[in-house]
């Protein structure tokens, strides 16, 4: 397999992390629906969407790096799968839609630090592409940021801070 470089090791890192949002974001669709909060549910079904966009809009970009998509594909999933873990450690069997709200804000805040990270590294980088990918998807990864903290804002204002936990 190719060697990666710094940057395109990243690329599998967003990758990665873009095919985790969905899982996540379906889970905590789950969680949600369970509880009622529809307006939150069609949120992620947009973020799932999205997210879906950004693996199809990555992996296309990867697949133009001469020789190196299978190896970014790998990268992605190692990725993806230390996501899916730290998920379902976070959200146990007793998650309710505020721990997966919490959990998609941290998650979300992860993926505009690793796009902020690609962008960084692509200034310097010469990858027909990637300038555009990076100004695509680093103003959605900050915008489901805001919609993640907002709900988990939403979700906290309904519990009594007096109940037991």
């Amino acid at each position: 397999m190719a060697e990666l470089t710094a940057l395109e090791s990243k690329l599998g890192e967003v990758l990665g992390l873009a095919m985790a949002a969905q899982d996540a974001t379906a889970k905590v669709g789950k969680l949600v629906e369970e509880e009622g909060h529809d307006d939150l549910r069609a949120t992620l079904q947009r973020m799932a969407t999205e997210a879906k966009e950004t693996e199809e809009r990555t992996t296309e970009l990867a697949s133009e790096l001469d020789g190196k998509k299978t190896a970014i594909l790998e990268k992605a999933r190692e990725t993806k799968q230390e996501a899916v873990e730290m998920m379902s450690t976070y959200l146990g069997d007793d998650a309710d839609a505020l721990d997966g709200f919490e959990f998609l804000t941290m998650a979300e805040a992860g993926e505009v630090g690793h796009w902020s990270v690609v962008e960084t590294m692509s200034q310097r980088a010469n990858v027909p592409g990637l300038r555009e990918l990076v100004d695509w998807a680093k103003p959605i990864q900050q915008r489901h940021f805001q919609q993640t903290l907002e709900g988990s804002v939403e979700l906290a204002a309904d519990e009594d801070p007096n109940e037991p936990a």
